[in-house]
């Protein structure tokens, strides 16, 4: 009994080990990776706002944390029951039909119109709902004045109504790893092959 004591301390701690490992894979999306401090940005680059988002992660962040990647940005609010769903499922769609070795390189990004009911915590629920994977997907949660300032430089037009809800157009934007825009796509269902011709663009950084 005693010569099989170390095998079972052995197990054990290996297996604490792969369990710490993974839960803290599980839990860094892409708000949540190290950056190196840069403020170099292009004078097109949407990564020079110097607004502060809360991702769904809880984590406090500037958009200039997203430099390196590709991202697939668009804008909506959790409680909406008709256009906003299927924007997601557009941008789901692109993920699934970007080549592997690119889909695990392109970010997804939804920034809320909501920022009364768009908790941190609603958008981690709208997360889970809708199986958005923590590896490159983020939902931000900012001011009013910050929602404000990103949707006119993004083009998106919304406005609440009377109900809480809000009317906006459906607008898909791809930023290069710099934070410029290089492609939108207005409306709902479209197909997939610009986004992703764009995306696989050798122009691409």
């Amino acid at each position: 009994m005693t010569m099989k004591l170390p095998w079972l301390i052995l197990a054990l701690t290996t297996a604490t080990t792969w369990a710490a490992t993974n839960e803290t894979a599980e839990v860094l999306p892409p708000c949540c990776r190290p950056i190196a401090a840069q403020t170099n940005y292009t004078d097109k680059s949407l990564f020079q706002l110097e607004s502060i988002w809360t991702s769904d992660a809880g984590r406090q962040v500037k958009l200039g944390v997203f430099r390196g990647r590709p991202q697939v940005v668009a804008m909506f609010f959790a409680s909406c029951q008709f256009t906003c769903p299927l924007t997601v499922s557009d941008m789901k769609r692109i993920e699934a039909a970007l080549p592997e070795n690119l889909r695990t390189n392109t970010d997804f990004l939804l920034v809320s119109f909501d920022s009364r009911r768009d908790t941190p915590a609603a958008l981690k629920a709208y997360r889970a709902d809708r199986g958005l994977s923590p590896k490159n997907w983020t939902l931000l949660h900012g001011e009013a004045d910050d929602v404000r300032e990103l949707a006119a430089l993004l083009g998106v037009i919304y406005r609440p109504d009377a109900n809480g809800n809000f009317a906006h157009s459906n607008v898909i934007t791809v930023l290069n790893a710099e934070g410029e825009i290089i492609y939108q796509q207005t409306g709902l269902n479209l197909p997939t092959d610009d986004i992703v011709a764009k995306l696989k663009s050798p122009a691409m950084p």
